[in-house]
């Protein structure tokens, strides 16, 4: 059993990592933390997540000098869902003693620090491990992930749009001079546990933001390896993300080219369900699946993609990422 640490567990992404992580047969929870000036520091878990009651009634612990020190030297990994300056600056301190570190954040996603002051605001000072960080897109990067110490995990946006590109962009499919145009909409809990009128449940509405400055276009033009055209949406439900993507194909790709093009990919990847028909947010809350359908007609493909913004789009795909890490079978504790 691996003594598994969260960092940023009051949370909604960190919430879930601690469920996952408390039902998964080889991990062991052995600490949730929050920052030592938390006004959630000392509070039982369930008392903020009252679904837990009963189960996960662990007190949120303040990672100061003693919890820092207790980490240090017992844990065996830690799930960072912490904002990005904070996980810049932990990680760092968590690796230099040879702990395994999977962030949720966007501190180690794109190696290039001018990335970060553009789109993060911040200056990012670690630019060994940003360069040394492997990007956790599960299902397209194992060995890197198994063999890296530092884990990013993608954002929520990126692995919806990326597991449904990718495949027709390592396979060719895509016109050379196209660029992917994807629509997508996401559950407010994409925003966070912190309060905000704009985020506020009675206040949302589906509206567009973000338009030509949302950070996870450049993460999925990096990770893709060709420029996309991305407008996220926010949606008036509480999870998920729905991705319709636009795709003009090369001259002659055909349907049966495209089919034996994703199911090549997902053999054997139970997390990624080619659905066969178009998904549904429904179809996908509170799991770890990712589901693809797509449909063609002459040379325009229209791609899905659907997950839950919390789980694969976050903690799933984390814990899938320590499943990968340590050897376990990739859906390990999340089926």
């Amino acid at each position: 059993m691996l003594n598994t640490v969260i960092v940023g567990a009051s949370g909604y992404a960190g919430a879930e990592l601690a469920a996952l992580v408390q039902n998964h047969p080889q991990l062991k929870l052995f600490g949730l933390y929050v920052s030592a000036g938390s006004q959630d520091a000392h509070k039982r878990f369930s008392s903020l997540h009252p679904q837990w009651v009963g189960e996960l009634d662990q007190p949120l612990l303040p990672l100061d000098e003693d919890g820092m020190t207790r980490i240090l030297t017992q844990a065996d990994l830690v799930l960072l869902a912490t904002a990005h300056e904070v996980s810049a600056d932990l990680a760092p301190k968590f690796l230099a003693k040879g702990l395994p570190v999977f962030d949720l954040s966007g501190a180690f996603r794109v190696q290039d620090q001018q990335f970060y002051q553009d789109y993060y605001g911040f200056t990012h000072a670690n630019e060994q491990w940003l360069a040394q960080a492997a990007y956790g897109l599960a299902e397209w990067n194992s060995e890197a992930i198994a063999a890296a110490q530092l884990i990013a995990v993608p954002g929520c946006y990126p692995t919806a749009s990326l597991c449904a590109l990718k495949p027709l962009q390592q396979a060719g499919l895509i016109k050379a001079d196209w660029q992917p145009i994807i629509n997508a909409v996401s559950g407010v809990s994409g925003a966070g546990r912190k309060a905000s009128v704009n985020t506020s449940f009675c206040e949302v509405s589906l509206s567009p933001y973000g338009t030509f400055t949302h950070r996870h276009q450049p993460e999925i033009s990096h990770h893709l390896g060709k420029g996309v055209l991305f407008q996220p949406h926010l949606g008036n439900y509480v999870r998920g993300i729905l991705a319709t993507i636009y795709v003009q194909l090369a001259e002659g790709v055909t349907p049966e080219q495209v089919d034996r093009t994703y199911l090549a990919a997902y053999e054997g990847k139970p997390l990624v369900r080619l659905t066969g028909q178009m998904p549904s947010i429904r179809g996908v809350a509170s799991t770890p699946y990712c589901d693809l359908a797509w449909q063609q007609q002459g040379n325009m493909l229209v791609v899905v993609s659907a997950i839950d913004n919390l789980l694969k789009g976050a903690a799933s795909q984390a814990i899938q990422c320590v499943n990968i890490k340590f050897g376990f079978e990739p859906a390990t504790g999340l089926i």
